[in-house]
């Protein structure tokens, strides 16, 4: 079997083929560590996260980089609106290196509890000055760069099939143009984007570097570029991030490492769709966003929510409720409980363990079927011909890729009679006074711990699953 994945760049399913037989060099676009990350972007890093260990599950040699960006990244992905650093630095009356840091440390934080697996080189964008200087440097001496006004601009005319990746009709996509936009004078196309900005574009940059074309900073789009070419070369076999990096981040991504390197640079193109909850896309703009911390607090577990992701496919849309997070929380601690019941005494029979690992490499190689790996988890626990420690040892075994700590026991918390109806009258109490938040937050601790409330005409009991 060989793995076959969804190709945004052709719009097909298609069989995976890496430059060099058994590695994969692999980029995921990481955070602009600007505020917290939602749980909406959280989901793209876990289908990541899947992919990168269903590559290794495979047998391949992944080398992963991800960027950190601290510098260059309007509100509009299209350079224009305000730096999100620096509108984040201002509001916060911190410096942007400090609002960097700390929004650095808190992504990793959230990835570590999503048991999320840290790219084996993560690099800041501020950090590879002299690198995106001799990309743009060259860009200009071939003919696909120009400066204007102090900045350097990427010609797209010169660029060859440049709106393929999005597959949509150019007049749609000239975000210039939008009245919604702020149009660039300074550009001889609206949809030309830029490489390196002076102090013609924002004076009280703190993040600024001396180039040849003055004082100034990268372009958002050049870092990803520049980060990737410096440590995995001028082939790239797999580019991942959100739909919404599409156009015009990936796009622009391509267009100028296509022009810098003079060949086809990347070959796979893999995006995941949005997480969505009942308005639409979520946006760290709506005000008040789903934060991982704030699901804690409320009681699920982290894993909760990627076993929630794992039961959607990447390249479908998904709608967040409290309901389905819920179900999620109780399917995943009735599995948890089930598989701790599994008898430990050693008693290995290797008769199905080749089975149901090849059925577990077919799930990863069918474009990353992550429902299919999970529904072997439970297959595998009703098999009558597998011992307990067989069952456990295949467990453990999918659990590299599904990263759901299935197999690890969890330190008990004391949960005596006394405990669970103290719960119970101080969650009667908060409804009485009309704090429903509290309420649920009672209700969502205990499920948490495998104590379901059920609420009855005669009062509230509950049951442990």
């Amino acid at each position: 079997m060989i793995l076959k994945i969804y190709n945004t760049l052709t719009r097909k399913v298609e069989e995976f083929i890496p430059h060099e037989e058994g590695v994969v060099r692999m980029y995921t676009c990481g955070p602009t560590v600007y505020n917290y990350a939602h749980i909406g972007n959280l989901r793209t890093y876990i289908f990541e996260d899947v992919l990168e260990k269903g590559l290794r599950y495979l047998g391949y040699d992944v080398r992963r980089v991800m960027n950190i960006t601290d510098v260059g990244h309007m509100t509009s992905d299209s350079d224009s609106g305000d730096d999100k650093m620096l509108k984040s630095a201002e509001k916060e009356g911190k410096t942007v290196y400090e609002i960097a840091e700390f929004y650095t440390d808190a992504f990793f934080k959230d990835l570590e509890k999503l048991n999320i697996r840290k790219p084996d080189i993560v690099e800041n964008a501020s950090h590879h000055i002299d690198m995106y200087i001799k990309m743009i440097s060259k860009m200009l001496e071939d003919g696909y760069a120009y400066q204007s006004h102090g900045n350097v601009y990427f010609d797209i005319s010169k660029a060859k099939d440049y709106y393929q990746l999005s597959g949509k009709n150019p007049d749609d996509l000239m975000v210039g143009v939008r009245d919604t936009v702020e149009e660039d004078d300074f550009k001889k196309n609206p949809a030309d984007f830029g490489l390196w900005f002076t102090d013609s574009k924002f004076s009280n940059q703190d993040m600024k570097w001396d180039s040849p074309w003055g004082i100034g900073y990268p372009g958002w789009h050049i870092e990803c570029s520049g980060i990737s070419a410096k440590y995995l070369g001028e082939y790239l076999d797999i580019h991942c991030g959100a739909v919404d990096n599409i156009f015009p981040h990936h796009t622009n991504e391509i267009a100028q490492s296509e022009a810098y390197f003079g060949h086809k640079w990347c070959n796979y193109w893999v995006h995941g769709e949005f997480l969505n909850d009942k308005t639409g896309k979520m946006s760290k703009s709506k005000g008040e966003f789903l934060r991982l911390q704030l699901l804690e607090d409320k009681g699920y577990s982290p894993l909760s929510y990627r076993y929630l992701c794992l039961n959607s496919h990447y390249r479908k849309g998904l709608v967040f409720s409290y309901e389905a997070l819920d179900q999620a929380e109780t399917s995943y601690r009735k599995l948890k409980n089930r598989i701790k019941s599994l008898d430990r005494t050693p008693n290995l029979r290797e008769g199905k363990i080749d089975y149901y690992q090849d059925k577990f490499k077919e799930a990863i190689e069918n474009d990353l079927n992550t429902s299919s790996m999970l529904t072997l988890v439970y297959d595998v626990l009703k098999d009558n011909e597998l011992t307990d420690f067989t069952k456990l040892y295949l467990i453990e075994d999918f659990d590299k890729v599904l990263s759901l700590d299935l197999t690890i026991e969890e330190e008990e918390e004391i949960q005596d009679e006394q405990f669970i109806l103290d719960k119970i009258e101080e969650r009667k109490q908060a409804k009485s006074a009309r704090d429903f938040a509290r309420a649920d937050a009672i209700r969502d601790e205990l499920l948490s711990q495998g104590i379901r409330l059920i609420d009855t005409r005669e009062g509230t009991t509950y049951e442990r699953i």
